[in-house]
Parts: structure tokens; sequence; C-alpha cells
């Protein structure tokens, strides 16, 4: 990995070493998963990544995160339920779930988040585990956002942030409703867009792309 890009890791005093937590980040390429366990890793964790059941089946990219722990996650089917117990499970452990809100790569035509499912909220509030917001950029200087060749020549910078928990404390003991899971994805994803927004030093849009329209209609 370092033989193809430069990291500039930051943030790392956000990780708790003291319980599970999970590590929520945006999505651009499916290199992603791979760039943002470098991240946790190399500040001393080993997180369990929860990716969707089809990057298991792209060739080398499927072997490296089934051999790291991944959580395949199969969306829309019983097994999706599955999922989140095992994540459940190892946050009860100490252990570092790593997740992907926007569950695939974003559709936002300039990569900013876009409009998220609400599975890590659901983890989030079902165990009571801090949720550390994590933005990346530069890993689809590497692999294009749709590419399945990746630039070998020349080290790519790739850069990644934590910053502090977000607060949900006012959402713990809510009704687990479909409003309650929306506001605590709203927020984690704002946060993400925020250190995103300091990492690429430009304005994010004020509408969020919501991939159900294909447009940018949602609230930031």
């Amino acid at each position: 990995m370092f033989s193809l890009f430069r990291p500039d890791w930051r943030g790392a005093e956000h990780l708790p070493t003291d319980q599970g937590f999970i590590a929520a980040v945006n999505h651009v390429t499916n290199l992603d998963p791979l760039t943002f366990a470098h991240f946790l890793w190399d500040n001393g964790f080993a997180p369990r990544i929860m990716a969707k059941d089809s990057l298991f089946r792209v060739p080398g990219l499927g072997r490296v995160i089934r051999d790291i722990g991944a959580i395949p996650v199969a969306r829309g089917t019983a097994a999706a339920g599955r999922s989140l117990e095992i994540a459940a499970h190892a946050l009860a452990d100490g252990e570092c779930i790593a997740v992907f809100p926007e569950g695939t790569l974003t559709r936002d035509p300039d990569l900013w988040p876009m409009v998220a499912k609400t599975g890590a909220a659901r983890l989030a509030l079902a165990t009571g585990a801090l949720v550390v917001p994590v933005a990346q950029w530069g890993a689809h200087r590497v692999l294009g956002q749709y590419s399945a060749v990746p630039h070998l020549f020349g080290r790519k910078p790739v850069s990644l942030v934590a910053g502090p928990p977000v607060d949900l404390s006012d959402l713990t003991g809510a009704p687990r409703d479909a409003a309650t899971l929306r506001e605590a994805t709203t927020r984690m994803m704002a946060a993400i867009t925020a250190q995103l927004a300091d990492l690429r030093g430009e304005q994010p849009p004020e509408l969020v792309f919501d991939m159900r329209s294909g447009d940018r209609t949602g609230n930031r």
C-alpha cells in the first residue's frame, strides 16, 4: 500500500482505546476499505470492516478484506440483521467496527458524501457505542471510482482524518423509529462531510445527493 500512496493520517487522538467503537467513513472508490483499514491499523486498531457482500467477490480485494476479518453485509436480506449482531458482539468485546454509512460508492458528481443508509445509526443506538467520524480523500487517484485498473506509477497522496465522536446522547433513549435513525445518520454524515471539506479545501454543496432521486435533494 505504501508503494502506491503517501499517507497523511490525522486525528488519532479521537480514537478511543478503552472501549469498542464505530468508525464511520465516506466512500469514493473500491480501494477505500484497504486505505481505511490501513489508517486504523497504523493507529493501533485491527478493524472489523462492514462491507457490502459484493466486494467479497472482487478479485484480489475480496480475499484481502476476508482475511482481515471483514463482516459481509447483504442488504435487504435476513443476513443483514445477522451482520449487525456480529458487529454488536465485536463492539461489546472492545473491537473497532469500521463502516461506510453510504452503503456503496457515492454517486455525487463531485464525490461528496451522499444520503446514507441508517444501518450505522441502528448499530450505534442499539449498542451505545461511540461513533467516530472519519473523512478520507485521495484513494480515487490510485483506483478510479468505477475503475478496476489501478494507477501504479507515482505515489499519490491519501489523507484520512478522524474527528471527535458524534454526539448522539439525546437520541439514546428516543424511540428507535425512522425519524430517530435518520437524525442520527444525518449527524454522522454532517461530521464526515465537514472534515472532508477541510481535507479538500472546498465548500460542500448545500444539498446532499440522494441516490433514490438521482439529484441533490436532501438537506445537509
